[in-house]
This record gives structure tokens, C-alpha cells and sequence, in this order.
């Protein structure tokens, strides 16, 4: 990953879009480690923490597997993780103290409604990254994230879930939702948090 060149674009628009930003190897690993076919891994998502913790398949519709330090795979992405979150803080002095992340599965019908990555009363998540692994994906697959500008009203990117594009962007200043996905549809969502949190 170019770090100068993530830090300036963050700097400059608050997102960036990376294509391939990982070794390839890496990407396919990661893909493999995303499948469903362990019901036992993955879990419906939800909306909300704590006691407002909601399970609403009418608003976000995907299951969930969060990265596992044990596994080799999921080591491997997590040191990327880190090289970056060091390299923003040396560059950007944004005070990132971890890292979260989670393989996320969306099945044909299924989307997230528009949304902040700011849980209602604090501040913790600072940086948004979903990192795509879905192979031969087409534009009749649906399934894009729609970025909108800070009040929502209006859209400044659309980004399609290709294998290894990458999205990196401010959690608070940007709402966003999973438009309906016609395929399965593969990422890693993660946020990097102030200390805390």
C-alpha cells in the first residue's frame, strides 16, 4: 500500500478507492477464508451495541465472521492493517489506536440501508475500510456501495465490489449503503478506532 499516497487523499476528499492494494496471494487467501459454507462461523448482523443491539434483515441484511488472530490468514491481513494504521498516524497524526474488522456475506437479496459507521454517542471509529473479494463480479450482480456526502442528501461515489478493490474512508463524515446484492457478495468491513473506545 502507498501510504503518502492514502494519507494525501484522505486529506483531500476524506476517501480513496485502491485497486489490487494487497499481494494477490493474500487477496485470494482471504477469499477462501470468506465463504459460507460454516454456518457455525458466520452469524446474522447487527444494528446498534449493547442493549440497542437489533437484528433487522430489512435494513442490513448480511452475516458476519470477525478475524480471528489465531488464524494465519487473518494475521496476515491484520499486519497489513496495522502497516497502515502506523503509517496514518505518522502521516496524518490521527491518534488510531486499533483495528476491527469483520468477513461480511451478503446473499442474493440481501443489503445494508444507508447508514453511519459512528455508533450513536461516541466517536470511536475514525477510519472506514471494506476490502472486496468477489471474483467475476458484473455490474448486473448489484451489490455497490453508494458513498453520500456528509448530509446525505447526495452521492459522490459509487464503488463496485471487484476482488481486491479496496475503500478506504472518514466513518464520520461519510453515510453509505450496500445497495441489493443479485450474487453472493464477499468483503471484510474493519474501522480503526481512537484509543478508549
Amino acid at each position: 500500500m502507498n501510504i503518502i499516497e492514502i494519507a494525501g487523499q484522505l486529506e483531500q476528499t476524506g476517501y480513496i478507492v485502491l485497486d489490487n492494494p494487497l499481494p494477490d496471494k493474500l487477496t485470494t487467501q482471504l477469499f477462501t477464508r470468506c465463504q459460507d459454507d460454516d454456518p457455525a462461523r458466520f452469524q446474522a448482523a447487527h444494528i446498534g451495541r449493547g442493549t440497542d443491539k437489533k437484528q433487522i434483515n430489512s435494513i442490513r441484511g448480511d452475516v458476519i465472521n470477525w478475524l480471528d488472530d489465531a488464524d494465519s490468514t487473518d494475521r496476515a491481513y491484520l499486519a497489513c492493517m496495522e502497516t497502515l494504521r502506523q503509517g496514518l498516524n505518522e502521516a496524518l497524526y490521527l491518534g488510531l489506536f486499533d483495528y476491527e474488522c469483520h468477513y461480511a456475506i451478503y446473499n442474493a437479496g440481501a443489503g445494508y440501508a444507508k447508514h453511519s459507521d459512528v455508533l450513536a454517542g461516541k466517536n470511536n471509529r475514525i477510519l472506514t475500510t471494506v476490502l472486496y473479494l468477489n471474483e467475476d463480479w458484473q455490474s448486473s450482480d448489484g451489490g455497490e456501495l453508494v458513498i453520500f456526502e456528509p448530509t446525505g442528501m447526495e452521492v459522490i461515489a459509487t464503488v463496485i465490489p471487484k476482488f481486491g478493490t479496496m475503500i478506504i474512508f472518514l466513518s464520520e463524515s461519510f453515510p453509505h449503503e450496500v445497495l441489493i446484492s443479485h450474487n453472493t457478495r464477499r468483503s471484510i468491513a474493519g474501522w480503526f478506532r481512537v484509543s478508549g473506545s
